[in-house]
C-alpha cells in the first residue's frame, strides 16, 4: 500500500459568487464556503490514519479552509504547513475580472479547459508543476497528506499524481464539495454535497433565531 493524498478545493469564495478571477489574489470564504469546509472536514475524518501531515496553500482562502477544515477533525494540535508552492496559478492581467467579461472579449476560448492560462502574463502549466514537483520531493517519507489547494493548482496536482496527460487534466472537475483520495495511481472522489446542504441550513436557521 502506497501513501494516500487527500486533495482538497478551497470553500466557496466571495469572488467565486462574483464570477472573477483570483489567481494570487484572496477573497475570503462565503457562508456557505465555510459549510463547505466543515462538511469536508467531518468527512474527512472517517479516512484519515492516526499519521498525517496537513499542507494548505499561503494564501487567505486556502488557509481559511484549513482551519476549518482542522476544527472538525477534532486536531487542533496539527500544524498547517502554509506552503507558497501550492499557491493557485497566477492569472496574470486577469485576475480580480469576471468570467463573462473575459468569454465576451474571447470567443475563441470556449470549449477549452485551459483558457485561463491565455491570460496575459499568467504563470504556465509547467511553472505550477515544477513548484509541484519539489514540494512532493520533499515531503516527510511517512504519513498521510493533506492538502488544500485551489481550482487549478488542484488540477495539475492530481494529474501529476495519476500521471495523466494535459488533455486529461483539464477534464478533471473542479467540485468545492468534495475531495480525492490517491493512493497508487488510482482516485476516489468523496462527495459531501448532502452535509454541505444541512451544514448551509443550519447557518441560515441560526441567523434567523438571533433575527
Amino acid at each position: 500500500m502506497g501513501r494516500r493524498f487527500f486533495v482538497l478545493r478551497h470553500g466557496e469564495t466571495h469572488f467565486n459568487v462574483e464570477q472573477k478571477l483570483q489567481g494570487h489574489c484572496n477573497s475570503p470564504l462565503t457562508p456557505k464556503g465555510r459549510a463547505q469546509a466543515r462538511a469536508v472536514g467531518t468527512a474527512l475524518k472517517s479516512y484519515l490514519g492516526p499519521e498525517f501531515h496537513f499542507y494548505a496553500s499561503s494564501l487567505g482562502r486556502a488557509v481559511q479552509t484549513a482551519e476549518i477544515v482542522r476544527a472538525a477533525l477534532g486536531s487542533a494540535e496539527t500544524p498547517i504547513i502554509k506552503e507558497p508552492r501550492l499557491m493557485e496559478f497566477s492569472l496574470g492581467l486577469w485576475e480580480q475580472r469576471t468570467v463573462p467579461s473575459i468569454r465576451s472579449q474571447h470567443p475563441e476560448l470556449d470549449g477549452a479547459g485551459d483558457w485561463y492560462l491565455h491570460a496575459p502574463e499568467a504563470e504556465s502549466f509547467d511553472e505550477v508543476r515544477s513548484r509541484l514537483a519539489s514540494w512532493l520531493a520533499q515531503l516527510p517519507p511517512e504519513g498521510d497528506i493533506v492538502v488544500v489547494s485551489h481550482a487549478l493548482t488542484g488540477i495539475a496536482l492530481r494529474g501529476m499524481l495519476l500521471d495523466l496527460s494535459y488533455e486529461d487534466c483539464w477534464r478533471q472537475d473542479l467540485p468545492q464539495d468534495a475531495f480525492f483520495i490517491i493512493e497508487d495511481g488510482k482516485v476516489t472522489r468523496i462527495d459531501c454535497t448532502v452535509a454541505v446542504e444541512q451544514a448551509v441550513e443550519q447557518a441560515v436557521e441560526q441567523d434567523l433565531a438571533v433575527v
